[in-house]
Order: structure tokens, then sequence, then C-alpha cells
């Protein structure tokens, strides 16, 4: 499994170690559940995906890292929204694996009624999740690692704070 770089913190924007930081939390608290979630959008001539792991603490709150990656647009939604799913996995198996962390569950950004297009990739999407050992959900059950990495991709908060809920119009 290649390593993954790249990941920052919400809190400060620094720069963190994705398995050192997950055990070091995971070693102060650990009833600490991981969480891994992508959710990607279209800019101009390039597609932004987020990947975040939050790092929900049973007793109260959570801390969220990131990654971001950039490629060339991708208008077509399956392709774009499998990107997200080989993303999660890519990153749980990193942790997974080479960290030997527990992943409690990969929140996907798909919605399980079909009146909304994610819909066309659900089935394929949760059972190749589940087939590679992890827990799923989507949407509308609570997606928190996806909303998080959705409230990056549109720019909530200032650039490197926890997500508050308000796009820069709002605020």
């Amino acid at each position: 499994m290649a390593m993954i770089n790249g990941f920052r913190s919400t809190g400060d924007g620094r720069t963190v170690s994705l398995v050192a930081h997950v055990r070091d939390i995971l070693h102060e608290d650990p009833t600490t559940e991981v969480l891994v979630g992508t959710d990607s959008h279209n800019r101009a001539d390039h597609t932004i995906y987020i990947t975040t792991v939050v790092l929900r603490f049973r007793q109260n709150g959570a801390q969220v890292i990131y990654r971001k990656d950039r490629a060339e647009r991708i208008t077509d939604l399956w392709t774009r929204l499998w990107g997200e799913v080989e993303r999660s996995i890519a990153v749980a198996e990193h942790l997974s694996h080479d960290g030997g962390v527990h992943v409690e569950r990969i929140d996907l950004d798909l919605n399980s009624d079909p009146r909304y297009a994610s819909h066309r990739i659900y089935q394929a999407a949760v059972g190749y999740v589940r087939a590679q050992g992890y827990d799923t959900r989507t949407k509308p059950d609570m997606v928190i690692a996806s909303w998080a990495a959705n409230a990056l991709c549109n720019g909530w908060g200032r650039t490197h704070e926890t997500p508050t809920g308000l796009s820069p119009r709002q605020g």
C-alpha cells in the first residue's frame, strides 16, 4: 500500500502525518471513532476532491484532518462519485493495513433514495465498501466525514478552521 501524504489539520492548517497523528489521538483516547469520507466539486477546468478523517471523541467533539487533491474536470457523475469511493477506501486501507488503526466506517456522499442522482452508484459503492471489510453510512443518515469534506470543498469557515456551517455569503 502506497503512503498517503498531504493531510492537514483543520484547526491550524499544519501538515500532519496521517497514521502517526491518528495513532497519537487513539493513544490519548482509545474510544475515539475513526471515520473516513470524501466529497468532490467541479471548479472551472478541474475537479477538487477532499478526503477527511474525522476523529470523533465519544465524550464530546471531533477533530478533522483532510487531504485535497485536484484532477482534470470530471463531467461524468458516476466517474466523479466513484473517485470519491476509491479515495475513501485508499485512506481507510492505509490506516488499517499500514497503521493498524480500526476504521469505524466510511461515510459515502450517496443517497439511498432513488430520487437523487447519486443513487445511481449506491448499490455498487456500498457493496464495494462492505466487500473491503468496512461499515458504511449514506444519506439520509448522518454522514459526518463526507459532510466535513463537503464543507471544506465549499470553502465554509476560514481557510484552516473547523467548518462553522456558514457559507462566506452568510457570514
